[in-house]
Order: structure tokens, then C-alpha cells, then sequence
């Protein structure tokens, strides 16, 4: 019950925390060439991120970011039923990444999961059959 309490007298200070915390973390990642963010930007939980990349595989994703110490989900090995309701082609919708913020996270964490989101989306691309028919123009982009 003490901790319910202490939860919720400092419910506002801590949701503007994630608030920002959360909207960097969007920020960074929507630079990624090929990205979108699932959900709308405003009406969202304040820790809730979630990103589809085109031309990878949110498994391979979820393995490399785990061995950088950056826990994730996307789901399981089927698309989302929710990211295809939406209108996320399944190919993409096999690309997502759900995180979640919370407000022990520093602004200087959210900055190295940009930077290492990134660098994996961009090595599991360079790895891709896919991405290379994306770039030769032998399929469209989609997002």
C-alpha cells in the first residue's frame, strides 16, 4: 500500500520524465531511412515506443540488440495482429520493435539506443536479400 501511495503522488512528475524520455527516443529513431513509428505520436502511453524498419527481421533485430544490453520485443514470430490491423504490410509489420521507457532510464541510455537501433538496422540490412531488392528498385518501398 506505502509503495502504491508513493507511486501515485509522483504519478505526473514521473509520466513528464518518460514523456520526454520517450519522445527522444522517437525522435532518434524516426532519422532511420525507412522507419515508422506505429501508433500515433501524441495519444501514446508516455513509455511506449514502437517501430517498424523495412527490409529486416524484428527477430535478428531483437538478437543483436539483446547482445548490445538493449532489451526488447517484437512480438513473436508472427507479425502483430494490432500492426496489421493498422495497415502494416506483413513484411514490415515482421520488423518491429516494441520498447519500453521507464523513468530510472537516462537521457544518455535513450542516446546509445539510437545510435545502436541503427547500427544493427543498418548490418542486418547489409546482410538482406530483401533490402538489396528494395535498393535495386526490383521491389517498392513500402514505408
Amino acid at each position: 500500500a506505502v509503495a502504491l501511495k508513493d507511486a501515485v503522488s509522483n504519478i505526473e512528475k514521473s509520466s513528464a520524465k518518460v514523456t520526454t524520455l520517450r519522445d527522444r527516443l522517437i525522435e532518434g529513431l524516426s532519422k532511420i531511412e525507412h522507419s515508422v513509428l506505429n501508433g500515433a505520436s501524441e495519444n501514446r502511453l508516455p513509455g511506449n515506443v514502437n517501430f517498424c524498419f523495412e527490409g529486416i527481421e524484428g527477430e535478428s533485430l531483437l538478437l543483436l540488440l539483446d547482445a548490445k544490453g538493449i532489451a526488447a520485443s517484437s512480438g513473436s514470430l508472427d507479425p502483430s495482429h494490432v500492426l496489421l490491423a493498422i495497415g502494416r504490410p506483413h513484411e514490415v509489420a515482421h520488423g518491429s520493435l516494441r520498447l519500453t521507457i521507464a523513468e530510472d532510464i537516462t537521457e544518455e541510455q535513450i542516446d546509445y539506443m539510437v545510435k545502436e537501433i541503427k547500427n544493427v538496422v543498418d548490418y542486418l540490412r547489409s546482410i538482406s536479400p530483401v533490402w538489396d531488392e528494395l535498393q535495386r528498385g526490383e521491389q517498392k518501398h513500402v514505408i
